[in-house]
């Protein structure tokens, strides 16, 4: 069925139970993951708090320390697991771009990945990265909730 899965994940307790299922299918499935974690690049002209909190060198060393954190846990689950796993960091304005792009460059089939629940007028305003790979994308998604 499924012979290799993305699992994005930004390491939020949601992100990580919805990886922790997408590597439980991987296992029944026989299928190898790719583990996904992006973050933005720095934009000193945006203000977000964590950017008016680092220099540009200071959050680059932040955002690449807290991904390979990330990945290294999941990694370390797939292992114990016994699935076959890759991780990549990339940096991208907009995360569900970097999904979608990610799972057509690595051939995934499968894109595995965590609601976030956002209701009524958040999810109006902000929407989230899930509905916009929902979406944009053309490989299928499966929403963990």
């Amino acid at each position: 069925m499924y012979k290799h899965i993305l699992l994005p994940t930004d390491g939020s307790a949601v992100s990580d139970n919805a990886v922790k299922h997408g590597i439980e299918l991987a296992r029944t499935l026989g299928s190898k993951v790719t583990v996904l974690t992006a973050t933005e690049p720095f934009m000193p002209l945006a203000f977000s708090p964590v950017e008016l909190a680092y220099s540009a060198e200071a959050y680059i060393c932040h955002v690449q320390e807290h991904a390979r954190n990330i990945l290294a846990a999941v990694a370390a689950l797939a292992a114990q697991a016994g699935v076959p796993c890759e991780t990549l960091h990339v940096e991208q304005v907009y995360p569900y771009e970097a999904i979608i792009e990610t799972a057509g460059s690595q051939g995934c089939d499968l894109i595995l990945m965590a609601s976030h629940g956002r209701r009524g007028v958040s999810a109006l305003l902000l929407g989230s990265e899930t509905q916009k790979v929902l979406t944009h994308s053309k490989i299928p998604v499966l929403v963990y909730r």
